[in-house]
């Protein structure tokens, strides 16, 4: 009887200890080799961090284990992030200005699984410092390299936005723009691409809404620093897409306009310089990227209206360029108001997602 007793007190005793041990988290830093980015990320050596910067950037790890947290530094707190856990959406999460850490996941099945974040919102909101994910349970190998890398230069509809405002006030705030359901980002996902989004809303190739153009943004890695170049060579997109003008059909008609002045004085471009100016950001491209196939997207805003003269601006430019592995894809004007929402992207990326699949994917 006694041994029973004592028996009975020393697993007591133990499991009472075994109680109050807490795991402590495993430190995963921006640069361990088992992080999986996607985008144009820079790296801030003195704050040990990654810089996100642009649309649909990403950040993704795989771990074994319960929960998981991560630590970020947001320039100004108007920054929003998509948060997915095991490929399912989980929320949209806000982010604080200045050094927080984050819940990403907790009380999770002891199992493997995947948190991965996206940004939702246009860099012109500022930039993010991404410091390291705290994972309690253990850290697995990042998922495979996928095999197509596609990269997108656009304007508001590629960056997404208003996408998800159906309020009728089209805004540009992350709460309401989501690039993860933006045509790019859809398409990457249709051909299992690894995806690099270059997009700002109101950009043209002639002429933006403001003081800078796409022929000044599109090499730069972080794009609110004109010193800040991207490094070509560090990786080859298979295809690029490139769904620009629409901004400057518009703003070719506003001769007062002082973003139309400074591009062009006082006279309207004509479409010889139309055609010319986008065949050079075209031949721009493909200087950077000598084997990768290039589409030329329109649409589907009023740019590819039945009236539109734009379409053939572009065909004629693609045309004089004499490159086979340039092709072209029209999408028709959504004819709605504002900016095209979840399911007109969805249009559009059908349509590119049978083009590539078809022309391209198949060779």
């Amino acid at each position: 009887m006694k041994r029973l007793f004592l028996s009975i007190s020393i697993i007591l005793f133990i499991s009472c200890k075994t109680s109050q041990i807490v795991l402590k988290p495993v430190i995963v830093n921006y640069n361990n080799k088992n992080i999986a980015y996607e985008g144009r990320i820079g790296s801030n050596n003195k704050k040990k961090a990654s810089e996100i910067y642009w649309s649909g950037s990403s950040i993704k790890i795989n771990f074994k284990g319960s929960s998981a947290k991560i630590t970020l530094e947001d320039q100004n707190g108007n920054n929003y992030f998509n948060i997915f856990i095991d490929g399912v959406f989980s929320k949209n999460l806000k982010l604080e200005k200045g050094l927080n850490t984050y819940v990403l996941a907790k009380e999770l099945s002891n199992q493997n699984h995947s948190i991965e974040i996206t940004k939702r919102n246009e860099w012109t909101f500022g930039k993010t410092l991404f410091y390291n994910f705290e994972i309690y349970g253990k850290i697995l190998n990042k998922d495979p390299e996928k095999s197509i890398f596609i990269e997108f230069y656009g304007d508001s509809i590629t960056a997404g936005h208003g996408n998800e405002d159906y309020s009728g006030d089209d805004k540009p705030e992350g709460n309401v723009t989501n690039n993860y359901n933006t045509y790019a980002a859809l398409t990457a996902r249709n051909i299992d691409a690894e995806y690099s989004c270059i997009a700002r809303g109101g950009i043209g190739i002639m002429v933006s809404w403001f003081n800078m153009i796409m022929p000044e943004m599109y090499d730069r890695l972080d794009p609110n620093n004109p010193s800040s170049k991207w490094n070509f060579n560090q990786k080859e997109p298979d295809i690029v897409v490139i769904n620009l003008l629409q901004n400057d059909s518009w703003i070719v008609n506003y001769p007062k306009h002082k973003e139309f002045i400074r591009r062009f004085g006082k006279t309207k471009p004509n479409e010889g310089k139309i055609k010319s100016d986008y065949a050079n950001f075209i031949k721009t491209i493909r200087g950077k990227y000598k084997n990768a196939d290039i589409v030329c997207v329109l649409g589907n805003m009023d740019i590819t209206n039945e009236k539109s003269p734009w379409p053939n601006y572009v065909k004629e430019a693609v045309k004089s360029l004499n490159d086979n592995k340039i092709y072209t894809c029209f999408v028709p004007d959504k004819n709605s108001p504002g900016h095209p929402k979840v399911e007109d992207h969805k249009v559009i990326a059908n349509k590119l997602t049978k083009l590539i699949q078809k022309e391209i994917l198949t060779q």
